[in-house]
């Protein structure tokens, strides 16, 4: 089996998982995309996702979303930039990206967004929610969500598209329960309640990963990042 067989395998089985999740909340497996997270892989095994058919493609870092996408060279793949963001990246991160999903203030939505007029862009955005409440997690309070992004649908250059969070890490489904669904859930409800400026844009509830993507699904997540279970651990 090829490299790109054992990744298409690996897909489908995701496929089915979020189908399933997704018909448990009422939606089709069509209204959540999978992001294969490529971070610190090979631009080989990205042209063995490419070959399995998987099209969006989420880094980490802009230096190596650059580098990847230069040796890429192709229209096919749609960029996401899932890690954080600092301001003095933004012209790489604005050059490149189709979606930047951790913008977790003001001034770095203004910095992008100053980097993506020049470049003649805009560039659709994410505001990242600290919904775990963890010290070590980026992400603006979930008291605070809606103004900010209120604040970021107003920067020109950007096109706020939605939300982003991270839920704790769970030991067991128990725990999964009583941690990572009441994040995921409340993610779902800052994204429903939003009515401010640049509502009619927003379309992306960005949250799931490898060990809990189906929960994510169920509680409303259109976009989730999976890595380990598509490439195996790094």
């Amino acid at each position: 089996m090829t490299d790109s067989d054992l990744i298409r395998s690996r897909a489908a089985a995701i496929r089915d998982l979020i189908a399933d999740a997704a018909a448990a909340s009422g939606r089709a497996a069509e209204d959540v995309t999978l992001v294969a997270v490529t971070k610190t892989h090979p631009v080989e095994t990205v042209r063995a996702a490419l070959a399995a058919g998987l099209t969006d493609l989420g880094e980490n870092r802009v230096q190596e979303m650059v580098q990847k996408a230069d040796a890429l060279d192709t229209a096919d793949v749609r960029w996401h930039l899932i890690g954080a963001l600092q301001r003095n990246k933004a012209r790489d991160a604005v050059r490149v990206a189709d979606l930047v999903h951790g913008i977790d203030s003001v001034r770095l939505a203004e910095a992008v967004g100053a980097k993506a007029v020049e470049a003649g862009r805009v560039v659709p955005v994410l505001v990242q929610v600290n919904i775990s409440a963890e010290g070590s997690k980026s992400g603006v309070a979930p008291d605070d969500a809606h103004d900010v992004m209120a604040a970021v649908a107003g920067v020109a250059g950007l096109r706020l598209t939605g939300v982003m969070g991270i839920a704790a890490p769970a030991r067991d489904a128990t725990e999964a329960e009583q941690i990572v669904r009441p994040a995921f859930r409340r993610l779902r409800a800052l994204f429903d309640g939003y009515a401010g400026p640049g509502r009619g844009s927003l379309g992306v509830v960005s949250m799931g990963m490898s060990g809990d993507l189906e929960m994510a699904v169920e509680e409303g997540a259109t976009l989730v990042r999976v890595g380990t279970a598509l490439f195996g651990p790094r």
